[in-house]
Formats: structure tokens, C-alpha cells, sequence
């Protein structure tokens, strides 16, 4: 299984009146051909903004890629210019994001938003585009979809809306799908159809995908692969059995003994994660989680510690075993 993406080092920072934002802070992971990674943290924890780093969607100003590299397919896309860049977005690597109403235009019609991807990056006239875009609404189960192609987008529902995105998202054929929470604003059930609806797209495609959610419980049956982020930083990346069955950062461990279970009773209350997330402006100089953590010794809070291996495949940064709550 050979390399899809290969991100090095990438740092993310936004200039503000209050000072510099580091939203991400020199993250790097590989993302396989085939394979589907879910990145996961709680609300600005640096996944959405790492992500839109890799798709050179950050806006400027006030934010800037300040360092890394983003090699997909061989080449680095940070090196790309904004044209070649173009020619990437929407047809090599998709997007598919969290609110469908804001990312369709709603003065257009379903067809006229599908079909301009299709003639854009495919070269398709117009008939060949109305034919295509027909069969990519069929392919997300979109009943009556040569009916439904002159729709406007208010005319769909919540998860319909979404399977339009991931439509116009597979219309080119990309490598890589990118997922940016695309069901946080949808009902369980619907969510289940949309989790389903791109675990059986990737087979029928061979696509990558790269899920961003902060629900640990969508991640275990959508991804291979999981990497937690906390303060713009990775703090644990392993399988995602393995990450499920053997957390080894405190704050994957917290972030699973708040979640309710459902397969046993459960007397005792949910246990949360104390605190709040660190200041982006003024990060503390030791571990960002330190102030949060029960773990915590002295080295915590004086020294950051690296992402390294700890079992084939198993990476985290933390200065603690909390298996044995025993320095490492």
C-alpha cells in the first residue's frame, strides 16, 4: 500500500490584533492509498484548520502556512501556484463540509453547481455534465435524481443537501476525500445513512478519505486509522482497535470515559475532561495538556514532549505511561 499524502512539519498560524494564533503546530502524519484516516479533537484543537492547510484554503490574512509540506501524489502542494492549485481542489482532492447550506450556493440549481465541476476539471459539454451529474445523484441515493438536477438547494432536506456535497465531491474521481464533520448537523439516523453512504462509496471508488469529527463514536466505524489532536498539536495516533483497546495519552483516555456507553449499564457518572483547552496565543511551554491532566509530573509543564512510537504503529506525545501512571 503505497503513500497517498505525506504531511511534514505543517504549521498554521493566524495574525491577529491579539496576537499570533498557533493553530497548528508542525503536525505530520501519511495517509496510505485506499486507507481512511479519522483526525479527531474537540472544537479548536487545530483538525478543520490543518485540513483546509493541506487544501490551501486558509484565508489570507489573516492566516498563513508558515512551514511544512504537503507532498500528495509526489508533489508538494504548498509549492503549487494558486492556478495549478485550482486544477487540484475539486478534482484530485474533494472537500465535503460540515454545513451543506453554506457551501451550496442557493441562487443556483443542484445541476448548475455538479455540472460546472464537470465541465471545469473533465472538459464535459453540457449534455455529457446533465448525464453525469444524473448519475452521481443516484450514486448517493437521491431518489428521482434526473427530477431532482434543477432543484435549488432549499429544496432538499438536511441529509440530502449533505449527499449533494458528497456528490459534487465525487464528481471528478478524486484520490482523496475529505470529510469536515459532515454530519454534525444531521440526526443520528441520518448520520448512520451518510457514514454508510461513503464507507460503501470509497470501496466502489477506491478513493482515500480523510474523516474530521469530534464524535469517537462515528470514528470507530468509519475509520482504519485515528489521530487525536489537542491544541494544534498531535497527541496520540495508532489503529483504530488499537487506539480504541489501549489508549496511552490521558487525553484520548479522557475523551473515551465521556463518551456513554450503550453496551453495558453504567451507575457511575460520565467522567469529563476538567478544565478548558490552553490559550493558542500564549501556549503553555511544557505539554499543552498539563493543566488538564491527573498524570501530570514536573516534566510536564517544563518541557513539550515529541509524537514518537511506543508499539508498531502506536505514537503519542506525553512524558506518562498511564497504564501504570509511571513516567515512560
Amino acid at each position: 500500500m503505497g503513500k497517498l499524502l505525506e504531511v511534514k512539519g505543517l504549521k498554521t498560524q493566524f495574525f491577529t490584533q491579539d496576537g499570533i494564533v498557533n493553530a497548528v503546530n508542525g503536525i505530520s502524519y501519511t495517509l496510505n492509498d485506499g486507507e481512511t484516516l479519522a483526525i479527531v479533537g474537540e472544537s479548536g484543537s487545530g483538525k478543520s484548520v490543518s485540513v483546509l492547510s493541506v487544501m490551501r484554503l486558509i484565508p489570507s490574512p489573516p492566516g498563513k502556512i508558515v512551514a511544512g509540506e504537503v507532498i500528495f501524489e509526489g508533489q508538494d502542494l504548498l509549492q503549487l501556484s494558486e492556478s495549478e492549485m485550482r486544477r487540484v481542489r475539486g478534482n484530485r482532492i474533494a472537500m465535503v463540509f460540515q454545513d451543506p447550506m453554506t457551501s451550496l450556493n442557493p441562487v443556483l440549481t443542484i445541476f448548475q453547481q455538479i455540472g460546472e465541476a464537470l465541465q471545469l476539471h473533465l472538459g464535459m459539454n453540457k449534455a455529457q455534465a446533465h448525464k453525469r451529474a444524473v448519475e452521481l445523484l443516484e450514486l448517493v441515493g437521491i431518489p428521482g435524481a434526473e427530477n431532482r438536477l434543477h432543484d435549488y438547494p432549499h429544496q432538499f432536506s438536511g441529509g440530502m443537501r449533505q449527499r449533494v456535497m458528497i456528490a459534487m465531491g465525487l464528481s471528478c474521481n478524486p484520490r482523496l476525500l475529505i470529510a469536515d464533520e459532515p454530519t454534525t448537523a444531521l440526526d443520528v439516523t441520518i448520520q448512520a445513512q451518510i457514514v454508510e453512504l461513503v464507507k460503501r462509496l470509497k470501496k466502489e471508488i477506491g478513493m482515500s478519505v480523510i474523516w474530521i469529527t469530534h464524535d469517537l463514536g462515528v470514528v470507530a466505524g468509519i475509520a482504519e486509522r485515528v489521530i487525536v489532536m489537542y491544541a494544534g498539536g498531535i497527541v496520540e495516533e495508532a489503529e483504530v482497535h488499537e487506539l480504541y483497546g489501549n489508549p496511552l495519552h490521558p487525553y484520548t483516555l479522557g475523551l473515551l470515559q465521556s463518551i456513554p456507553r450503550m453496551d453495558r449499564k453504567r451507575k457511575e457518572r460520565l467522567d469529563p475532561i476538567e478544565g478548558l483547552p490552553p490559550d493558542l496565543i500564549n501556549l503553555p511551554p511544557g505539554c499543552p495538556f498539563a493543566p488538564r491532566c491527573k498524570y501530570r509530573i514536573d516534566r510536564c509543564t517544563e518541557e513539550r514532549p515529541e509524537l514518537r512510537e511506543v508499539a508498531p504503529g502506536h505514537k503519542i506525545a506525553c512524558w506518562v505511561d498511564v497504564r501504570e501512571g509511571m513516567v515512560s
